[in-house]
């Protein structure tokens, strides 16, 4: 058997074995998820993603390994933007705060197989048709313009899109949650629950990144096997990262327009890479380099309108 082989089995049972624990023992009743939890969850997922990135060091060198951090941190920072869809669809749906844990890890694991699938036809498409790049890059660069000129819009729900729409119709859905559960049985026939609507939603809202953050990681690699664990090791940190981050999601002002900043360069990366290949090094650079000017900004931002709000008198009364 194969080195690759051996590795790809570690890597499998690695992540399973932090999945069982994470829901068969610290969430296997439905709670409210403390920040303070989530802030240990999400430093948890981090940790093995560096340390994976650390033992692929010596078996595919150090340019797969700054591939796969590039890829996580690109992977990682567009995933973000799902946190304030995310808030929103458990406004709007009123998830109790005890059960979005479980909404989020059912996701997650759906997420994965759908971002697996995308990989596998993007990087077949790349293989057989090199010149599908760059209408990646084209894509990104659109998609970076429109998030830029929407601003901080907040985008139409997802339950009012189609395939949200088709469903509710046609699946036979409870008038209660019935304790986080997904089906029900009632009067001998099988229903699904509100909460199973919100959990389509939250795969249907993964559905509509993913097509945005799957060709940007081909800008930094075509290897099959560093697009998929950058974003495997992306997911399953973003369910922590939401429960860490839900607090702030007001403050992260101008996130959504570092979000449009990371995309738009990516996208001229891949069409401008015959001109010039931006080094993998740089490129991560860069990227870290405008999400930290983006969040700082936002907090120095937000933190001065808060202390108008503390001093205002009318907001005093």
């Amino acid at each position: 058997m194969e080195p690759q082989t051996y590795f790809l089995m570690a890597f499998a049972a690695v992540v399973g074995g932090l999945l069982v624990v994470d829901l068969g023992i610290f969430h296997r009743r439905s709670h409210v998820v403390t920040t303070g939890e989530a802030l240990v969850w999400s430093a948890v997922w981090v940790i093995c993603a560096l340390a994976f990135n650390l033992a692929l060091v010596p078996w595919r060198g150090t340019g797969t390994a700054l591939q796969f951090l590039t890829g996580y941190l690109i992977e990682l920072s567009l995933s973000i933007d799902n946190l304030f869809v995310f808030l929103l669809l458990f406004t709007q749906f009123r998830v109790p705060a005890a059960l979005q844990h479980r909404v989020l890890f059912w996701g997650v694991l759906g997420a994965i197989a759908m971002r697996l699938l995308m990989i596998v036809a993007g990087g077949t498409l790349v293989d057989e048709f090199h010149w599908i790049l760059y209408l990646f890059g084209v894509f990104l660069v659109v998609t970076g313009v429109r998030m830029l000129l929407a601003g901080r819009e907040e985008p139409s729900p997802i339950e009012d899109r189609f395939p949200m729409r088709w469903l509710r119709r046609h699946l036979p859905v409870s008038d209660t949650p019935h304790d986080g559960r997904f089906l029900v049985r009632i009067g001998g026939r099988r229903m699904v629950t509100p909460l199973f609507i919100v959990l389509l939603s939250v795969e249907v809202a993964d559905l509509m990144f993913a097509v945005d953050s799957v060709p940007a990681i081909f800008a930094v690699t075509t290897d099959p096997f560093v697009v998929a664990t950058s974003n495997i090791f992306a997911i399953l940190g973003l369910r922590s990262l939401y429960f860490a981050l839900s607090g702030l999601a007001e403050r992260l002002r101008y996130l959504k327009y570092g979000l449009a900043a990371v995309l738009l360069f990516i996208g001229a990366k891949i069409l401008l890479a015959d001109l010039y290949a931006v080094p993998i090094g740089a490129a991560l650079g860069i990227t870290a380099g405008i999400l930290a000017v983006a969040v700082i900004a936002s907090l120095l931002k937000t933190r001065g309108e808060h202390s108008d709000k503390k001093s205002s008198p009318e907001m005093s009364r």
